[in-house]
């Protein structure tokens, strides 16, 4: 099973165009390579470094020497390997007629955008490559989307134990070998037991005090373990929208797993019938759809928020752009209704429209800007929002 992405190849070729400086970025083995292989068979020139095997090294020892003669589309592959070539790069970038332009690749946002800002500013764009999602698949693969996660191996197994094979190995390798890489020195075994006490909260607030105490460190330490997941794109800390309002709102950030597979491995989900009666369905479904929805609305992580008010009041997705906001509820329900905390957010937030997400068929409004979007229309909504990343 091959599964194009169409709408994916079309927006990074238009960054190309624009940008000297292209950096593709996601979590190990989302096929940034085989995104990257299509780029480059359109090419008329193409220069492959790839930095995980040790000829390719030794080649840019000297990155100047190595790159400055190079014409047509160069591209660096695990690029966090060699962050002093980014000095390089700026150079190489800022010559008249653009002779070359660099694709470079990334598994880890942190070093790639520490090394970017301080030389590459006004040069460089990102392009976050996340799994499959909902819009790039047909409406009938939603829920082995949901129960199997978008990494494209698991997705497409043969079957649902050789995608469960797959997503244990990935964790094994992902600890053992990856992290280290990215110069994690937290051993292998205490992050997997951390990563999966993560699992049993996911969609909820964060407390870093009792993770701290189950995991017998201070926060600070909690801390540092959360930001490696998240700076590997493993998690996502929604944080709390929170401004001068007359109630109290709830300051703490939720977190939430990003692959939905990953998620159902370390919560020992193996298939749908299991998901279906466990009790975590609810909050694996919210961080499924929240994970589709930022990404159909190219959503900065700047823009993000979740919402909550001491006395109970919430939203579980708040887009802000500007003077808009977009909220977000989702309901695994087949029969959504407004509530009073829809009609709370809706007055306080002063939202643009609220959309109820939820697991029905059909679209109706709920209340003047608030409608509940059945599961179908939501994937094909989804869809207009991944064809517009190539406009």
């Amino acid at each position: 099973m091959i599964v194009p992405r169409t709408g994916r190849l079309r927006a990074l070729r238009g960054r190309l165009r624009k940008r000297p400086v292209v950096a593709l970025l996601g979590p190990r083995q989302v096929g940034k390579t085989t995104l990257a292989r299509e780029i480059a068979a359109a090419a008329r020139q193409v220069h492959w470094f790839d930095l995980e095997r040790e000829q390719d090294l030794r080649r840019l020892e000297d990155p100047m020497l190595a790159m400055e003669p190079l014409r047509g589309l160069v591209v660096l592959d695990e690029i966090h390997r060699r962050p002093e070539i980014f000095p390089a790069l700026r150079v190489l970038a800022d010559r008249p007629r653009r002779p070359a332009t660099f694709l470079v690749l990334g598994s880890a946002s942190e070093a790639l955008l520490r090394q970017s800002s301080e030389s590459l500013a006004g040069r460089i764009t990102f392009f976050d490559l996340p799994g499959f999602t909902v819009a790039e698949l047909p409406p009938r693969d939603l829920r082995k989307l949901w129960l199997r996660g978008g990494f494209p191996s698991s997705l497409v197994a043969r079957s649902q134990a050789e995608s469960w094979h797959w997503r244990s190995d990935f964790i094994r390798t992902f600890l053992s070998r990856d992290l280290p890489e990215f110069g994690v020195r937290v051993p292998a075994t205490t992050l997997s037991r951390f990563w999966s006490m993560l699992a049993h909260v996911h969609g909820q607030l964060l407390n870093w005090s009792e993770l701290g105490r189950s995991m017998a460190v201070n926060d600070h330490t909690v801390r540092h373990y959360v930001d490696i997941l998240a700076q590997t794109f493993m998690v996502r800390v929604l944080p709390p929208w929170f401004e001068n309002l007359s109630k109290r709102q709830v300051k703490a950030p939720k977190l939430y797993l990003r692959d939905s597979g990953i998620l159902h491995r370390l919560l020992d989900i193996p298939d749908e019938r299991t998901l279906t009666g466990h009790p975590r369905v609810g909050a694996s479904w919210e961080g499924f759809v929240i994970e589709n929805l930022i990404d159909a609305l190219r959503a900065e992580p700047d823009q993000v928020y979740f919402w909550r008010t001491q006395t109970g009041a919430e939203l579980d997705l708040l887009v802000a752009r500007g003077r808009e906001r977009l909220g977000f509820e989702i309901k695994l329900t087949t029969a959504p209704s407004m509530t009073p905390s829809m009609r709370i957010a809706l007055e306080d937030l002063k939202l643009t429209r609220l959309d109820v997400i939820y697991a029905g068929t059909e679209t109706f409004p709920l209340a003047p800007r608030v409608r509940a979007v059945g599961l179908e229309h939501m994937v094909e909504e989804l869809r207009r929002g991944v064809r517009a990343l190539g406009q």
